[in-house]
């Protein structure tokens, strides 16, 4: 079953445009704000699987599954106006029930990696499940990722999709019954506000992130000249494994110091830099110099050949740089085949392995508490 994507009036207006001498630049698309709910899939056991269409009056589309909260497409404009595909995804609701390259899921409980699939908490042990090597990662084999959430929208100007989940204790070996709350929202600006909340009946570990794979080009080019800034003058140095030593080490005079926008490609294939030849390109958490938990900007992406510009705001203290160096040859929606490097990710989040590394900002989330987290992207041209 193909996926829905609203395009067809737009190629349509773009094909009249065409015809002229001179073409004239697109107009933003005028659409009513609000939410729309159709059916996506069924699974075996009969339960339904359906895909949320919101809408803001400024013509940004976002389509989001409530399997895996996965952000389906997304559409943003270009310097003339033109809106586009923004988001790698696959063609078929069966190919995220096989599993795919995480493209644009709730990921949870654990985002990122948990070395040797396991952590102590409160002199307790706990075995997870190991799904990266001997690493555990994503929150496990049947992450959130691969749940069925239930939904409920909320219309209006901002359209909103409020997603819920109950984690039981033990599940992928963690502990405690968590309640988890992530809310989709589109605002009037072009951005899309994702909102997490959790609590949890007994201690447990929580990393909640979402694994969009954005590609501003319209799905035209690779990511390599996109310029790349994050307000982050430290990041996280890995083991072979991809596993934080524990360290955290100054950006300056490496190929990870992009407290000026650079471009991705310019230093990417620097493999003298043994960080690089770890994660076969940019696999890497950067701690944000800003250590607060406000809404602050963490990081920014421009594709200078579309003009499409993505800031990204979050309350967490770092963001997981990932450059698809893994990628290949994948045909995903619309008949587009994905190459390495042909996405690009920024999940915001807590950094990766912190149930072991005690100098790590903590995952640690008790009873009485609430686990709370924002990120916004926000989009425009320039």
């Amino acid at each position: 079953m193909k996926l829905f994507f609203y395009a067809s009036c737009f190629a349509l207006a773009l094909n009249v445009l065409q015809g002229h001498a001179k073409p004239m630049p697109i107009q933003p698309i005028k659409q009513e704000a609000g939410i729309e709910k159709t059916p996506f899939a069924s699974f075996p056991d009969g339960r339904q699987a359906d895909l949320f269409t919101l809408k803001n009056k400024a013509g940004m589309t976002v389509q989001i599954t409530n399997y895996g909260g996965y952000i389906v497409s997304w559409t943003a404009p270009d310097k003339a106006g033109k809106y586009e595909d923004i988001t790698l995804g696959m063609p078929a609701f069966a190919d995220y029930l096989k599993g795919t390259p995480s493209f644009g899921p709730i990921i949870g409980r654990f985002g990122n990696r948990i070395g040797g699939a396991k952590f102590s908490l409160d002199g307790k042990d706990y075995v997870l499940a190991a799904n990266n090597r001997a690493n555990h990662i994503h929150g496990g084999r049947v992450g959130f990722d691969k749940k069925l959430w239930t939904a409920k929208p909320v219309t209006g100007n901002e359209p909103a999709l409020h997603l819920t989940y109950t984690s039981v204790d033990g599940e992928e070996g963690y502990p405690g019954n968590l309640s988890v709350e992530v809310v989709y929202t589109l605002q009037k600006d072009n951005s899309l506000r994702i909102s997490y909340k959790a609590t949890t009946d007994k201690p447990t570990v929580i990393n909640l992130t979402n694994h969009a794979y954005f590609n501003l080009s319209g799905m035209k080019r690779d990511v390599l000249g996109y310029e790349v800034q994050i307000k982050a003058n430290s990041y996280l140095p890995t083991d072979a494994g991809q596993i934080p030593t524990g360290a955290i080490e100054p950006v300056a005079g490496t190929p990870f110091d992009f407290t000026k926008p650079t471009v991705v490609g310019d230093r990417i294939n620097d493999t003298t830099n043994v960080q690089i030849r770890y994660g076969s390109g940019y696999d890497h958490c950067w701690a944000f110099t800003d250590k607060s938990t406000k809404l602050k900007l963490g990081a920014s992406v421009h594709d200078p050949e579309s003009g499409r510009f993505m800031e990204v705001y979050t309350t967490e203290p770092g963001v997981q740089l990932y450059t698809a160096n893994h990628l290949n040859n994948l045909k995903g929606k619309d008949d587009v085949v994905y190459k390495r490097r042909f996405g690009i990710c920024l999940e915001t989040q807590h950094f990766p392995d912190s149930p072991n590394k005690p100098n790590f900002p903590t995952t640690t989330l008790r009873p009485g508490e609430t686990y709370t987290s924002t990120t916004v992207y926000k989009f425009s041209t320039k």
